[in-house]
């Protein structure tokens, strides 16, 4: 059974940081790129980042960019995502996912949310001062 489960979640300032994770189990962690997702109240998904399976090739939303940082350790199953500088517009229910089809060679340049399924329990970032 596929199982994903992001935590880190919190209470910040505007400005602040935090760091994002989520476990993942029940499938082969190696070969599926893995995305972040937000949902802000009374707004739909949004996807904010993903990850190759090798790590080697990464997407970030606009809103993000340069701001938010995603990263994946093989070994133990978790993929992060450090977020810096916060803004209240980054409030919102954060979510992991994998791709759907387990295509290792996934290009995230190419990103696209509907590639991307098996949605874990989110975890509730606040941003606020």
């Amino acid at each position: 059974e596929v199982q994903l489960q992001a935590s880190g979640g919190g209470l910040v300032r505007p400005g602040g940081s935090l760091r994002l994770s989520c476990a993942a189990s029940g499938f082969a962690f190696d070969d599926y790129a893995l995305g972040w997702f937000r949902q802000a109240p009374g707004k739909e998904r949004e996807g904010v980042s993903c990850i190759s399976s090798s790590g080697g090739d990464t997407y970030y939303a606009d809103s993000v960019k340069d701001r938010f940082t995603i990263s994946r350790d093989n070994a133990n199953n978790t993929v992060y995502l450090q977020m810096n500088s916060l803004k209240p517009e980054d409030t919102a229910v954060y979510y992991c996912a994998t791709e759907r089809s387990g295509n290792y060679y996934y290009t995230c340049s190419l990103f696209s949310a509907p590639d991307f399924g098996f949605w874990g329990q989110g975890t509730l970032v606040t941003v606020s001062s």
